[in-house]
């Protein structure tokens, strides 16, 4: 079983090494010791969002404090290739549930999309507080999964804009039920076309009412490719990380 993790001050994970005495204080020891239990002698990571793993054993525990004797540190790169997730607003929650479902597969960003159809909108200082509780969905997520490095929650985009980020990514796959063509083959096409080197893809996911005529050949007209994922329509909460599960495969992660 692997072990818990809990995320660190970064400056202070940097300069722990082996043989070093750690020491976690705050709302992540207080989780680690009220609510965890942890106890001396009982193995844990610290991880500092970014990572770099600090693997140990607990030394002492106490209200919020949480000694760690270090037994080895990890500089942890992971897959070469790098997912972003663009997910349409939704309502119901499903834009966290999928937000939440793409960290524990591996995405490295995620790009909040105000498109036509979303009925969810953000406004104004909503966008910022949206993003703010995405990062934290985030984080919990990646500690949940033992990932020691949490993925990017960015800023909230409407389609042009998102044009524009998505300008320098290798491919971009927009899921659209209307779709002919397969995602496997448009990655393996990629990579020919990059000499096999490692590829930035973006993953578009549209709202409850699907992603527009106008948007999807805004998208196309730029170099994106619309793929179509099986015979049955998928919710917004599911598609990205259906996506995302089959790019693990393709990609040669699992």
């Amino acid at each position: 079983m692997t072990n818990p993790i809990f995320f660190g001050d970064p400056d202070a994970v940097r300069a722990a090494g082996a043989g070093s005495l750690f020491v976690l204080e705050g709302a992540e020891a207080h989780h680690a010791v009220a609510v965890k239990r942890l106890a001396p002698g009982e193995p844990v990571d610290i991880v500092d969002g970014s990572g770099r793993r600090l693997t140990g054993t607990v030394a002492a525990a106490g209200p919020s404090r949480l000694e760690v004797a270090v037994e080895s540190v990890t500089e942890e790169n992971e897959a070469a290739d790098t997912l972003v997730l663009v997910q349409a607003l939704a309502k119901g929650g499903r834009d966290e549930q999928a937000v939440e479902a793409a960290t524990e597969l591996g995405v490295q960003a995620v790009i909040p999309w105000q498109s036509e159809r979303s009925i969810v909108r953000w406004r104004a200082d909503k966008a910022a507080k949206g993003q703010l509780k995405w990062q934290g969905i985030l984080t919990a997520a990646a500690k949940q999964s033992r990932r020691s490095q949490i993925p990017v929650a960015e800023e909230m985009l409407d389609t042009k804009a998102l044009v524009r980020r998505l300008a320098d990514v290798d491919l971009v796959l927009v899921l659209h039920e209307e779709a002919d063509g397969a995602l496997v083959p448009a990655v393996e096409q990629a990579r020919r076309r990059c000499g096999g080197r490692p590829l930035s893809i973006a993953v578009v996911v549209g709202p409850e009412g699907g992603i527009s005529g106008a948007e999807v050949e805004l998208l196309r007209s730029e170099g994106a490719v619309a793929v179509r994922l099986g015979q049955h329509v998928l919710r917004s909460s599911t598609a990205g990380p259906a996506a995302l599960a089959v790019l693990n495969y393709a990609l040669g992660r699992w």
